[in-house]
């Protein structure tokens, strides 16, 4: 695990299980995997072991709390008897939390972190959009996603007898 300068904290429990984890017997370690996996483990090397195990226990953990997923589904659902129709699934440009995006403008490097709260954290500063970031950065209105990568920019199509 990466501590690096990150300020979003891991669920207690996710945390004091991944630092558990080289203190464990390995016998402890192999029925954890047979739980977590459901299969044998592939192999005995250790650190491959604990990595893949502390990277279930994070999946597991997150998924729990990912309820953008769980409203997109609903509104989904909804659109669905309404209309009985399936609209395309929406891109969803959020990282999920502790992701930190970096952006080099004008030969300077900006970091903004992810937290968990749906806020993003740059230069000691929450902010509640990635726009309002970009903002401050350039000084312009742009789409903050776009600014950041998140977000592929929109083809448009050319008219019908329109030059080119």
């Amino acid at each position: 695990m990466n501590a690096r300068n990150t300020p979003y904290s891991f669920p207690p429990s996710v945390l004091s299980q991944i630092a558990q984890l080289p203190r464990l017997p390995m016998t402890e370690i192999k029925a954890l995997w047979k739980r977590l996996f459901g299969t044998e483990i592939p192999n005995y090397n250790r650190q491959f072991l604990e990595r893949r195990i502390a990277h279930k226990l994070q999946l597991i953990e997150f998924r729990k709390t990912n309820h953008r997923l769980l409203e997109s589904n609903e509104r989904r659902i909804k659109a669905l008897i309404e209309t009985g129709k399936l609209r395309s699934r929406e891109k969803d440009y959020r990282p999920i939390p502790g992701s930190e995006l970096i952006r080099i403008h004008q030969d300077v490097e900006h970091r903004v972190v992810v937290e968990a709260d749906g806020q993003y954290q740059y230069e000691g500063s929450r902010y509640t959009s990635l726009s309002a970031i970009e903002r401050e950065i350039t000084g312009t209105r742009w789409s903050g996603p776009l600014f950041f990568g998140l977000k592929a920019p929109v083809k448009t199509k050319a008219k019908k007898g329109a030059r080119r």
